[in-house]
């Protein structure tokens, strides 16, 4: 893989990662990891996101995004955004969604053909966004805030607290998880009104973060390992550690993977026990990884990306 990888992204049969150095994003077969395609992109690569059928990827530098098509990676279109796009992408199941770091906003391109639908106004320094089914949520890092946003109009529904330094969010069928880098905690706010509804302790710098169905999995960038929480009352499940600096964490289905920034490899765990089933080596600074699968059970593909922070 690349050098420092930080993201991934899951199309269903498998698991794409961004090389943010060495501008490039690879293709693995989640099943055993082996590479099935690299590819060149036109910046850093910094957050991913799949839509069904192509693979969106910021590109910081540039203010742009671009849209591949996932089968075989041919480019299908860039489209301009705001400032310094990044870690945030997020699918609406019509839209896709970016989060403009240096100018506190949100885009939202029609997916089908990257036309902008909007710009929207959230806190300062907008990270993770996720769609919960109705609205999009945006974790702003400077602010210490979390932005619900109406998808079908951009309207702001509310901003609500979280810990420091917010960084990840997920969303779990019902409830909003945050992971908060700069107080390593992290906060599950009620969907439908942002209450919060816990704050739990897990390990210093927690990144990304994911749901399983049942348990949420958040990565420790400093510690270099995952905690695993429940999803039902935040009790910690277990500790395990993956390989250095690990930001994004994304689930197929069957297994969690992580993208370790500092080592230039990608971790495949099991869900039951946190037990390594395979580490990959990167091309680059993986810092994300995201989930494309199109129907429930259907194998798929992970996908890695780099982040610009």
């Amino acid at each position: 893989m690349g050098i420092s990888p930080n993201s991934v992204v899951f199309d269903g049969s498998s698991i794409w990662v961004g090389n943010g150095p060495s501008n490039s994003i690879m293709k693995l077969r989640s099943s055993d990891g082996a590479r099935l395609l690299t590819l060149t992109t036109p910046d850093a690569a910094t957050g991913l996101a799949f839509d069904g059928a192509n693979i969106w990827i910021a590109n910081p530098h540039q203010h742009s995004v671009t849209k591949l098509r996932a089968r075989d990676g041919v480019k299908l279109g860039s489209f301009n955004v705001g400032l310094s796009p990044g870690l945030g992408l997020a699918f609406d199941g019509a839209n896709i969604w970016v989060s403009n770091s240096f100018d506190n906003t949100i885009t939202k391109l029609r997916a089908s053909d990257g036309a902008n639908l909007g710009v929207f106004s959230v806190g300062s320094g907008p990270v993770s966004l996720a769609f919960d089914g109705a609205d999009v949520w945006v974790a702003s890092f400077n602010s210490s805030t979390v932005t619900k946003v109406r998808a079908s109009d951009g309207t702001p529904l509310g901003i609500f607290p979280a810990g420091q330094n917010p960084w990840g969010v997920c969303f779990d069928g019902t409830n909003v998880w945050v992971s908060n880098w700069g107080s390593g905690t992290v906060t599950k706010l009620r969907g439908i009104d942002g209450a919060i509804l816990g704050t739990f302790a897990v390990g210093t710098n927690p990144a990304g973060i994911a749901f399983d169905g049942n348990n949420i999995w958040v990565a420790s960038n400093a510690n270099n390992n995952v905690t695993k929480l429940q999803g039902s009352d935040g009790t910690i499940l277990g500790v395990f550690p993956v390989g250095t600096g690990p930001f994004g964490v994304v689930f197929d289905g069957s297994s969690v993977w992580v993208a370790n920034n500092s080592s230039s490899s990608v971790t495949r765990l099991g869900i039951s026990d946190g037990a390594i089933l395979g580490t990959f080596t990167a091309a680059g600074a993986p810092f994300g990884i995201a989930f494309d699968q199109r129907r429930a059970g259907q194998s798929g593909n992970l996908f890695e990306r780099i982040c610009e922070f």
